[in-house]
């Protein structure tokens, strides 16, 4: 019987080290960086050998790797069109799903505080689950969810 242990979902981004940036003001850590000369000491955005051209973030056990201009489409940087429709959107969508209603909240705060472009606010979904969507500078759309 086939059982997957884990899944990394892949970005495609502008700029590593920015995204990787972005995901750190949300409490996310690097995991690795990586370009054409190897692994980059410290998951730093470069090392002699230029700047990181693909690379990890991740929170707990959760991990995303995100690669430049390759592996998956992307929307168009800082496209946030409150008229687009969710399904006019190209990049990635997925949920991360947090321990507490608490913990969105306190999330969905810091993300408003760092002027993060949020596509729906904060709420109370028909599902017994409270959520918000925030998305990505290339595009890439995030719902963070916890149960009630």
């Amino acid at each position: 019987m086939l059982e997957v242990e884990h899944i990394t979902p892949i970005l495609n981004v502008c700029s590593v080290p920015e995204s990787m940036a972005w995901f750190e003001q949300l409490g996310w850590k690097r995991s690795f960086a990586w370009n054409e000369g190897g692994t980059i000491v410290d998951a730093a955005d470069c090392d002699e050998d230029g700047k990181a051209d693909y690379g990890g973030v991740c929170c707990g056990r959760v991990e995303i790797f995100l690669s430049q201009d390759a592996q998956g489409a992307r929307d168009a940087p800082n496209t946030f069109d409150p008229s687009r429709m969710d399904d006019e959107t190209v990049g990635v969508w997925m949920t991360w799903w947090l321990g507490t209603p608490a913990e969105v909240e306190e999330l969905y705060t810091r993300a408003k505080s760092l002027s993060y472009s949020i596509i729906m606010p904060l709420t109370t979904q028909p599902w017994n689950a409270i959520e918000f969507r925030i998305r990505h500078p290339d595009g890439h759309t995030f719902r963070v969810s916890a149960f009630l």
